[in-house]
């Protein structure tokens, strides 16, 4: 490649070389045509035959709630004040060390009663907690 000498009265270059973009879009574009079939291959693999289970009842988690006035129910059923949820809620982690908690709190309770709940899960024996929302 040569290159002419510059005069003196002519100025800078002002046209951009596009060559050795087009280089590197070409390349681009076999790569991408070459790569694409190979991502849509799959395995065929043929999976064994079981028996149907049936979903375990036991693992599913306990629906907690509180309502605006600050009433809690378990399951749906009353319950009459933290002790007793407590005492629930031991008796429940006894018969199954994995259970859960779904908390569906209304969105006007006091803070103060949500906490006090969620320290009584606590205090049961339960690590696992959820709280229940909706979407907007």
């Amino acid at each position: 490649m040569a290159f002419k000498p510059r005069s003196e009265n002519e100025g800078a270059m002002s046209e951009i070389n596009v060559t050795p973009l087009v280089d590197v879009m070409l390349v681009l574009v076999i790569i991408l045509l070459v790569t694409a079939p190979l991502l849509t291959q799959s395995v065929h693999v043929t999976l064994p035959k079981t028996a149907e289970t049936a979903a375990n009842i036991d693992a599913q988690p306990l629906q907690l709630g509180i309502d605006v006035q600050g009433s809690i129910t378990l399951n749906k059923q009353p319950v009459a004040n933290l002790a007793a949820l407590e005492a629930l809620l031991k008796a429940e982690f006894a018969k199954n060390k994995e259970v859960g908690v779904h908390l569906y709190a209304d969105q006007g309770v006091v803070y103060k009663k949500v906490a006090e709940v969620m320290a009584t899960v606590q205090q049961a024996g339960i690590a696992k907690m959820a709280f229940v929302t909706l979407e907007e």
